[in-house]
C-alpha cells in the first residue's frame, strides 16, 4: 500500500441493475472488450443473491485477469472471493474494514466533500478514493451535491497521495480536465451502456485517457 495506479485500468467499470443482463454477464462483456477493473454495484438484493452474483462475477474477472471490487459490503466481498470492497462514507468505518479484509485486498472509499477527504487522508488505510459526483447522474439514489471540475480538483488536492477515480456522470470528453486536475482515473456506469454499445463506449474512454499526455501530478508521485 498505497495502490499503484499503473497496476490497474484508469477506467473503472461499474455494473448496473435493470439492464436485462446479469452483473456477471455485464462483467464478461466489459472484460472481453478490454476492461481490467470492475466494480459490482447491486442495490437492494437479498444477501444470498448478492453473494451468488458476486461469486460469478469474481470468476469472470479472474478468467480475464481483471480486478473486482464489491460496492457496499465487506461481507459479500469476502464471501465471493472478490479482490476488494468499495465503501461509501456511510457504509462502514474504513479502518474497521481494513482490519477485516487484510492488507492484500483493495479498499476504496467514497469522497463527496471536504470532510470526507479529510477523513480519508487521516484514516491512512484507503488504497483509492472515488471522488464525485462530477455532475448529476440518475444511477445513484440520494445523490450528494454535484461538484463540477473545480470541486473535484479541490478534493483531489485535499486527498494528497491517495489515487482517486472520479465518478458521477463522467463522459469521455471530461478526461483531459480530470487528468489535469490530478485524477488517477474515472469510474463510469451510464455512459458505458449507452445505446448498448459497450465495446465502443469503453474504447472511447480508454482511448481518451491514453491520448492525454502521461504526466503524473506531483501530489500522486511516490517518494
Amino acid at each position: 500500500m498505497p495502490l499503484d495506479p499503473s497496476r490497474y485500468s484508469p477506467v473503472m467499470c461499474l455494473t448496473r441493475d435493470g439492464l436485462g443482463l446479469s452483473h456477471a454477464a455485464q462483467a464478461a462483456r466489459l472484460c472481453s472488450a478490454g476492461a481490467l477493473w470492475i466494480q459490482l454495484r447491486m442495490k437492494g438484493a437479498a444477501y444470498g443473491e448478492w453473494v451468488a452474483e458476486a461469486t460469478a462475477t469474481a470468476a469472470v474477472c479472474r478468467d480475464y485477469g481483471a480486478v473486482l471490487v464489491v460496492n457496499d459490503s465487506v461481507e459479500v466481498a469476502l464471501a465471493s472471493g472478490a479482490d476488494g470492497v468499495h465503501l461509501g462514507s456511510l457504509d462502514g468505518e474504513w479502518r474497521g474494514a481494513r482490519a477485516r479484509i487484510g492488507e492484500h485486498r483493495i479498499l476504496g472509499g467514497t469522497v463527496n466533500n471536504m470532510e470526507d477527504a479529510r477523513r480519508a487522508a487521516e484514516a491512512g488505510c484507503l488504497d483509492y478514493a472515488g471522488v464525485g459526483p462530477l455532475r448529476f447522474t440518475e444511477t445513484k439514489g440520494n445523490l450528494s451535491p454535484v461538484l463540477g471540475l473545480a470541486g473535484v480538483g479541490a478534493l483531489l488536492a485535499q486527498l494528497g497521495k491517495i489515487p482517486s477515480w472520479v465518478v458521477g456522470g463522467v463522459e469521455a470528453a471530461d478526461i483531459p480536465g480530470l487528468r489535469g486536475a490530478g485524477a488517477a482515473g474515472v469510474a463510469v456506469s451510464s455512459a458505458l451502456y449507452r445505446d448498448d454499445r459497450i465495446e465502443a463506449n469503453l474504447r472511447a474512454f480508454v482511448d481518451g485517457w491514453n491520448r492525454v499526455a502521461t504526466r503524473v501530478p506531483a501530489h500522486l508521485s511516490h517518494p
